[in-house]
C-alpha cells in the first residue's frame, strides 16, 4: 500500500504540469492487437482526459493492412520503412483503418468512460495532402506526406471528445493517399502546438543497436538524432524523422516508448525514470 502511494505521488508534480496540455499519442503495433494491451491503452488514454490533459490519438494499422492483403493474395512490399500502395492498397487501407480500426478505439474508449470521435484526414478537410517519395526520390505510389492540417476541426472536437485520427487523406483533386501514422501524429502535433507527442512501437525504445535491448537511448537532443539518422533503418528511421520534425516546429518533446509494456503511456509520462527515449529540441 505504502509503494502504491508513493506511485500517486511521484505522478502528482507531472499531472500539475501536464494538465490543460495537448498530447498527440501515435497508437499501432502490439498495443492495436494484443487484446489485453487495447483495453488498456483505453483505459490509459481515458485516465489522462480526466486529469484534464487533452489527448490526440493518430494511428495507422499496419499489421491488419498487411493481414487483409495476404488474405487477398495482394503483394506487401516497403521502401525506406514506407508500404509501396498502388490503388488498390490506398483503397484497402482505408477500409481497414478508417472502417475498422477507427471505430473499434472509438467505442473502446466511450466503454471506459470518455466520448471519442473518429476522424481521418477527409473529415472537414483535416489533412491536405500531396505525393511524397520515399527517400526524396523513391515514388512508392499513392503515399501521401501532409502540407497543412486544419487545426480548427480539431480543437472544436478536442473541447469534449477524445479525437481519434485515421492516417489517411486526399489532395485538392480528391486523390486518395496512404499517409505513414508517424508523420501524420508529428504534423498534428506540429499544427496543434502540442506540448508532447509520444510514439507507441514495438521495441524497447531507441537502441543504439537494434539487436541489443540494453542499449536503449534514454535521452537525446533533436541534433544527435540528425547526427545519427543516417545510420537507421527500417520502421525506426520514420518515427525518428517524425520526432525531428515535431521537436524542430516547437512541439515540447517526442517520445519513443514501448507498446508491448502494461501501462507504458502512464510510466513514461508520469514517473521519474520513464521507460523509452525522449528527444528534445
Amino acid at each position: 500500500m505504502t509503494r502504491d502511494v508513493a506511485t500517486i505521488l511521484e505522478a502528482l508534480p507531472y499531472i500539475r504540469e501536464f494538465h490543460g496540455r495537448t498530447i498527440v499519442i501515435k497508437y499501432g503495433g502490439a498495443a492495436m492487437t494484443d487484446p489485453a494491451l487495447v483495453e488498456d491503452f483505453a483505459r490509459d488514454v481515458v485516465l489522462l482526459k480526466y486529469v484534464g490533459m487533452n489527448p490526440i490519438v493518430v494511428h495507422g494499422g499496419g499489421p491488419d493492412i498487411t493481414r487483409y492483403m495476404e488474405r487477398l493474395g495482394m503483394p506487401t512490399e516497403f521502401v525506406h520503412g514506407l508500404r509501396v500502395s498502388d490503388e488498390a492498397t490506398v483503397e484497402l487501407a482505408k477500409m481497414v483503418l478508417v472502417g475498422k480500426q477507427n471505430k473499434d478505439i472509438v467505442l473502446r474508449l466511450g466503454r471506459h468512460g470518455q466520448p471519442a470521435v473518429g476522424l481521418c484526414g477527409d473529415d472537414g478537410r483535416l489533412f491536405t495532402v500531396r505525393k511524397h517519395l520515399a527517400g526524396g526520390e523513391h515514388d512508392i505510389g499513392f503515399v501521401g506526406e501532409i502540407e497543412r492540417v486544419d487545426v480548427d476541426v480539431l480543437n472544436h472536437i478536442a473541447e469534449d471528445y477524445i479525437p481519434v485520427v485515421a492516417s489517411v487523406g486526399a489532395d485538392l483533386e480528391g486523390q486518395s493517399y496512404n499517409v505513414n501514422a508517424d508523420a501524420a501524429a508529428s504534423a498534428v502535433a506540429q499544427a496543434m502546438g502540442a506540448f508532447k507527442i509520444m510514439f507507441l512501437t514495438d521495441v524497447e525504445a531507441w537502441l543504439a543497436d537494434p539487436d541489443d535491448p540494453a542499449s536503449r537511448i534514454s535521452q537525446a537532443t533533436a541534433a544527435e538524432v540528425r547526427e545519427r539518422l543516417g545510420g537507421v533503418s527500417g520502421g525506426m528511421r520514420p518515427k525518428l524523422e517524425a520526432c525531428l520534425a515535431a521537436v524542430e516546429q516547437g512541439v515540447g518533446n517526442a517520445h519513443i516508448i514501448d507498446g508491448r509494456l502494461t501501462h507504458s503511456l502512464l510510466l513514461e509520462l508520469f514517473t521519474d525514470e520513464g521507460i523509452g527515449t525522449k528527444i528534445w529540441p
